[in-house]
């Protein structure tokens, strides 16, 4: 059992370090934080969805935009797509579930957002169809996705985890989401208390 326990994380970190190796990647994640800073300077929000883990991966990030992530300071506005659930079901209920996300982005969104749209395998239909619908509201959109991107990398920006396994990209996407948190935080906010820090 150890010794599967090793080979999980030497794993999670094979995939760290390839990102950390793949120089287009990173700058990738500088040019989507910065468009972050700029969406949020300007009065946008960040909108995120996702499927299943990646749902719940969209829902850690906004919570971190709109609560905090390291800095006490102001609210930010994050917006998980598929959160209410009663709009969830109507949406899948008369237009179908690859609309779940489509329809309440068009409601909610503006040209002022940045929409990170989560699909480990680049292939999920309501990822698809809210892509679609974001570029036709001209809204700056970049899906997380592994590394063939799927059906994603012909419609958007992908910053692509260089691994097949669901669970290492997956690990990879938090680690993205933090990196952007705390790029955002830096340089929104460079003057706010960092608990345990020295200020």
């Amino acid at each position: 059992m150890l010794s599967i326990i090793k080979q999980e994380i030497e794993a999670s970190i094979d995939a760290k370090k390839a990102a950390l190796a793949d120089e287009a990647l990173l700058e990738q994640l500088a040019v989507l934080s910065q468009k972050c800073v700029d969406s949020l300077r300007a009065g946008g929000k960040v909108v995120l969805a996702g499927n299943g883990g990646s749902f719940a991966d969209a829902q850690h990030l906004a919570a971190e935009f709109v609560c905090r992530f390291r800095r006490d300071r102001a609210p930010l506005p994050g917006l998980v797509l598929g959160a209410n659930a009663s709009l969830a079901t109507a949406i899948s209920n008369d237009y179908g579930y690859d609309h779940i996300f489509a329809r309440e982005l068009e409601a909610m969104a503006t040209s002022q957002d940045v929409f990170i749209a989560i699909s480990t395998s680049g292939n999920s239909g309501n990822i698809i169809e809210a892509v679609k619908t974001a570029k036709k509201l001209s809204i700056h959109t970049v899906a997380f996705t592994g590394d063939s991107g799927g059906q994603l990398a012909a419609l958007c920006d992908c910053i692509k985890v260089p691994s097949s396994v669901t669970a290492r990209i997956q690990e990879c996407h938090i680690l993205f989401g933090h990196i952007i948190c705390g790029i955002v935080e830096d340089s929104l906010f460079p003057e706010s208390h960092q608990p345990g820090g020295d200020a």
